[in-house]
């Protein structure tokens, strides 16, 4: 039997017929239908089944169409032509399987203009295809006109602008959703849940938080990102793809995972979103938007890691710290050793003499091309070196109740200080002469003395002399201020004072306290910190501590 035939007799409300050869008809039609409540779409009125029964009764009507077989998409948009049963009934129409199409209206053939266009002007009669639109009274064979039609390109225009205006408003409407700090992903990230009671809110999911915490603390610590992956592979520990699909599969780590999980805002609390967006309501492919463009509500949930944490991995991940494949761990200074005069990376080598292994620093640009010196120095050396200089910045901080006192009073009495506060003197002495201007003017003008143009002129001078001095005296004031110790002493004291003791270097006292370690040819060691308020101190602390061997401090 024929495919016209079989789908005679599967379909009740056709007549079946005994011979085995189908009656010849003049037209076998298509009928395509397309549902998308995205595009605005109502259910009960644009119903697959309303549609069909529409379709079914037009088809009754005209015994020179035979029904060759539905085509349906179903929750597709009218912007993209590349639906599946679209695809599907033009594969059938290239075959000459049918030559006719039939839709309820056109805004259920396409809501792109040019596309629909296209098919009706041009594709459609290249094939000799006959195309009806049932409520718009559209027949391109019946009435050829009805196609041809200006009004036709309009209609297509007018379900183009719908969908358009509908896409605009869809994504104002989340965009406002996203600036009030409502989360309206799919999924939560790896570490959090959807609230069940707030959907648009999230909460910490313990287990995978705790996953999260613990990379944040090896990377930290010293391993590398490729380190961490491994590890999370070897206890097997489902990666946050199986994770989502209820802990089902093992799902392997691999870096860029690691890696978006350590520059994630969502950890510290902050919802970052629009990081994507459809490029247009036609063309349904996703583009990255810039940074500067995406929309970021901070303090919305609550946080798995710190903000201090998350910034210093951050930082960590700008340093150059490769290793070799094999090894899963930095060295304890990797990334923070710079030559001084290249401004190069050190790097570091490994020199076996005898029973004996010795590792050393060289500059990485004399060890590639010899564009530099080696400014080679042991690596035993210089982490003695830095934790002596640390340990003296650390006995200062536990011995600040002591010291302050004493480094205030020198610091008042300093030739800085006193230039200072003569200068504000002096400034202050100029605010008062310009007020005083100020004031004996206006008398002279009201009793004639002075014109009105030259009244003007003067006080226009002497508010602008007074606003400089005030933004002077202000200024100096705040440089005073920062001088004393008293205005960095939280910052310095919290960064120090909970290494007390500390008798070996490690990864986590590094990466808080140091910015840069810069080896100079001579061997010296230059030492730079993070917290470089401290480094004004340097003259005075000289009378309390002696300074480390070979290693030199620097703002």
């Amino acid at each position: 039997m024929s495919a016209i035939e079989v789908h005679m007799a599967r379909t009740s409300k056709y007549q079946t017929y005994d011979t085995v050869f189908a009656p010849s008809f003049e037209w076998n039609a298509g009928l395509y239908i397309r549902l998308s409540r995205e595009d605005g779409d109502k259910l009960e009125s644009e119903s697959v089944g309303t549609q069909k029964a529409i379709l079914e009764r037009f088809v009754a009507e005209h015994p020179a169409i035979n029904l060759y077989d539905y085509y349906i998409d179903d929750g597709w948009s009218g912007t993209d032509f590349e639906r599946p049963a679209f695809q599907r009934m033009l594969a059938d129409i290239t075959t000459k399987k049918i030559n006719c199409v039939i839709v309820k209206d056109l805004s259920r053939f396409g809501r792109n203009y040019v596309e629909a266009g296209k098919y009706l002007e041009t594709v459609f009669p290249l094939f000799k295809i006959r195309f009806i639109s049932v409520n718009d009274m559209i027949d391109g064979t019946e009435n050829p006109s009805s196609v041809n039609n200006i009004i036709v390109p309009f209609k297509n225009i007018i379900n183009d602008e719908y969908c358009r205006d509908i896409s605009m408003k869809v994504r104002s409407a989340l965009d406002i959703r996203r600036r009030q700090g409502k989360f309206i992903g799919s999924f939560a990230a790896y570490g959090y849940k959807k609230d069940e009671t707030d959907h648009n809110k999230l909460i910490i999911d313990e287990p995978a938080a705790e996953i999260v915490r613990s990379i944040y603390e090896k990377f930290i610590g010293g391993n590398s990102i490729l380190g961490i992956a491994r590890e999370l592979n070897e206890r097997k520990v489902p990666n946050p793809t199986a994770y989502k699909k209820l802990h089902r599969g093992s799902g392997l780590w691999n870096d860029s995972t690691v890696r978006r999980i350590l520059t994630n805002e969502l950890y510290i609390g902050n919802l970052v979103q629009k990081k994507n967006e459809v490029i247009s309501y036609k063309i349904h492919v996703s583009k990255a938007v810039e940074s500067k463009n995406r929309i970021v509500v901070e303090n919305t949930h609550k946080p798995i890691i710190s903000k201090s944490d998350f910034y210093k991995v951050q930082s960590l991940l700008k340093r150059d710290t490769r290793i070799s494949p094999n090894k899963g761990k930095l060295s304890v200074l990797s990334g923070f050793i710079k030559c001084a005069d290249c401004g190069r990376a050190m790097q570091k080598r490994t020199v076996k003499q005898g029973t004996k292994i010795y590792e050393y620093y060289v500059c990485s640009s004399y060890k590639k091309n010899h564009l530099c010196t080696k400014h080679a120095i042991r690596a035993k050396v210089l982490e003695e070196a830095v934790l002596s200089f640390l340990n003296r910045y650390i006995k200062l901080a536990v011995n600040f109740d002591r010291l302050a006192d004493k480094i205030n009073k020198e610091l008042k009495n300093s030739d800085r200080t006193k230039r200072l506060n003569a200068l504000i003197i002096a400034k202050r002495q100029e605010l008062d002469k310009a007020n005083k201007i100020l004031v004996d003017i206006y008398p002279d003008y009201k009793s004639g003395l002075i014109g009105r143009e030259q009244y003007l002129a003067l006080k226009e001078k002497y508010e602008t002399l007074a606003m400089k001095s005030e933004e002077e005296i202000k200024r100096i004031e705040s440089e005073v201020k920062t001088f004393e110790i008293e205005g960095f002493a939280k910052e310095f004291v919290s960064a120090f004072k909970k290494y007390d003791g500390v008798e070996k270097l490690t990864r986590d006292i590094v990466v808080e306290l140091i910015e840069n370690i810069l080896i100079h040819e001579s061997g010296e060691i230059e030492i730079r910190l993070k917290c470089r308020n401290v480094l004004n101190l340097s003259e005075l602390l000289e009378k309390y501590e002696r300074k480390p061997t070979g290693a030199t401090e620097s703002a």
